[in-house]
């Protein structure tokens, strides 16, 4: 199997922000850990893998090869990145955002803007 077939297979789940406010300290579920913590390993490895691609699409721009590669390469990578977004923003509404839904107030109207500003973000990528 090819790695740009390998990289469209995104892990089952996944939590929050893909782009836009830095929310890396914060922890999504009163204490708890991110949803995507059972998955972790699966989205470390796809992303050394994404990462290994940009190496790769900076030595063949490097080596002045065929546009074409070059663009094929682009997508796999951008599909790759895709497949995380979404992995990530599945977890986090199926972990982060119905447990502050399920406790109500605030913190659950807060949640619900987040992810509806994140997929809003991903829309538009």
């Amino acid at each position: 199997m090819s790695e740009a077939t390998e990289v469209g297979n995104a892990p089952s789940s996944a939590p929050n922000s893909v782009q836009g406010n830095d929310t890396t300290g914060d922890v999504c579920c009163t204490g708890d850990s991110h949803g995507y913590i059972t998955a972790k390993g699966d989205y470390l490895a796809r992303l050394r893998r994404i990462e290994g691609q940009a190496r790769g699409l900076q030595r063949m721009v490097d080596e002045d090869k065929y546009c074409i590669d070059i663009l094929t390469q682009v997508s796999a990578m951008t599909k790759g990145l895709q497949a995380v977004a979404m992995g990530l923003l599945e977890d986090h509404i199926g972990h982060c955002v119905v447990k502050a839904a399920v406790a109500g107030g605030p913190e659950a109207d807060a949640k619900i803007k987040e992810a509806n500003d994140a997929i809003a973000r991903l829309v538009r990528s």
